[in-house]
């Protein structure tokens, strides 16, 4: 065993050779249980540790704490479309997609409509639901007493497929992580999934629209309501009561009262 003075020229030796590397600041490092032992004339004894001692904040950085204000929704949901960036990840991007169609509407709003994927509307537009299904979920909103301003609207994938096909599973994997992180920013108190491959891709059930609608689901501590996809409404419009029953069950949750009719 070492003497304490060959430890002491030991520890000179280490203490000069960091001097000569530019480093002079030295910290003790806290001691794990269980202690090490030192010896004084009565032999072995553990060396108190500090919480025993009563020094447990000295010589010890306490663990950092976050300064950093929160991140305001607007702000968060730019950064997510700057990690989207030009997207590639998905081999869509080599498909004839002109643009990213990322979301828009209120970033704060209670209410979210999610639905497919972008048309050739809203590739050319870069913003979701603007052709003629768009034009009708603005009606639909609007009765629903609410404007386009809102609410929140957004995509599973945010690439249009070509010639508007229906997305494929990969598409689906690849893109919607965007689409969850859109929906933890905005924390809306209700989703509507607009169409079979929203409720499918959200609920992670394979099941008709017939059994999917009607109910709320948990999504992640959000309620979600399913109901059909507005171009699906174009193609047969005898479906537009049954969503309007979906929606009144949304209304309902949300507190939300339809304006009075008028005559069209």
């Amino acid at each position: 065993m070492p003497t304490d003075a060959e430890l002491r020229r030991a520890l000179a030796e280490r203490v000069r050779y960091y001097n000569e590397l530019g480093i002079y600041d030295f910290y003790r490092r806290s001691v794990p249980d269980p202690a090490p032992v030192s010896t004084h004339a009565g032999g072995p004894r553990p060396i108190a540790s500090a919480a025993a001692s009563g020094d447990s904040d000295r010589g010890a950085s306490p663990k950092a704490k976050s300064t950093k204000p929160p991140v305001d929704p607007i702000t968060a949901l730019r950064l997510i479309r700057e990690d989207l960036g030009d997207c590639t990840r998905c081999p869509l991007h080599k498909q004839g997609r002109k643009q990213i169609v990322f979301g828009v509407g209120n970033p704060c709003a209670d209410l979210m409509f999610i639905g497919e994927a972008p048309g050739a509307d809203e590739d050319i537009q870069g913003e979701p639901f603007v052709g003629r299904a768009g034009q009708l979920l603005n009606n639909m909103i609007k009765a629903m007493g609410l404007g386009r301003e809102d609410v929140y609207i957004a995509n599973i994938i945010k690439c249009r497929p070509p010639g508007n096909r229906t997305p494929e599973r990969e598409e689906c994997e690849t893109c919607s992580p965007y689409l969850f992180r859109q929906i933890e920013v905005v924390k809306p108190k209700a989703i509507v999934a607009l169409g079979a491959v929203a409720a499918k891709t959200l609920l992670a059930i394979n099941a008709p629209m017939s059994e999917l609608r009607g109910r709320w689901y948990d999504f992640r501590g959000t309620k979600l309501a399913v109901t059909y996809h507005p171009a699906f409404l174009l193609r047969d419009p005898r479906q537009k009561k049954e969503t309007w029953k979906d929606l009144q069950m949304v209304m309902k949750e949300l507190g939300l009262v339809a304006p009075a009719r008028t005559s069209e």
